[in-house]
């Protein structure tokens, strides 16, 4: 069954795709983007043997919202930072923030997530210790970077994939 819920999301989804970038509703189109999903979700089984089961569905939406929020927030500061230009007080720096996840799909998410929000960028991970070394554009507090990665993020993506 879990393999059936991989299979029919990601295929629709690559179908959706196919007939967007097409710009044509046929039959042809449909049936060709169908043949071509199904083949690369196929394929794709064999580059990925481990698969992860997300777990509680309001605790992933929530974490959207948080995410989308911190997203458009930081966005915010730096571009304030940049119209700003020379008169604005940068404070770069790195920061380590050592790690409760140890799933590699949570593990995948929050380096997306950190990525994605602007002003941050991840840095590199320890193997042996899972410490985070996260560079930061503006690090005023150290506290406070820690508490958004520790609580924020890792505490919900611990709660869907641990």
């Amino acid at each position: 069954m879990k393999k059936l819920f991989f299979w029919f999301p990601m295929t629709a989804f690559l179908l959706l795709i196919w007939m967007l970038l097409a710009n044509a509703i046929s039959i042809g189109q449909f049936t060709l983007g169908s043949i071509l999903s199904l083949a690369l979700v196929f394929a794709s089984q064999r580059l990925r043997p481990l698969h992860g089961h997300p777990k509680k569905t309001l605790t992933i939406l929530k974490l959207i919202f948080m995410v989308i929020v911190d997203i458009a927030y930081s966005n915010w500061v730096v571009g304030i930072l940049i119209l700003k230009g020379k008169k604005a007080h940068r404070t770069p720096g790195f920061i380590n923030i050592p790690l409760d996840l140890r799933d590699p799909h949570g593990l995948a998410m929050l380096s997306c997530i950190i990525t994605y929000t602007p002003g941050t960028v991840w840095s590199g991970l320890t193997e042996d210790d899972y410490i985070l070394r996260l560079h930061v554009l503006n690090l005023k507090e150290e506290s406070e970077w820690l508490y958004t990665i520790k609580n924020r993020y890792e505490a919900n993506l611990m709660e869907i994939f641990e």
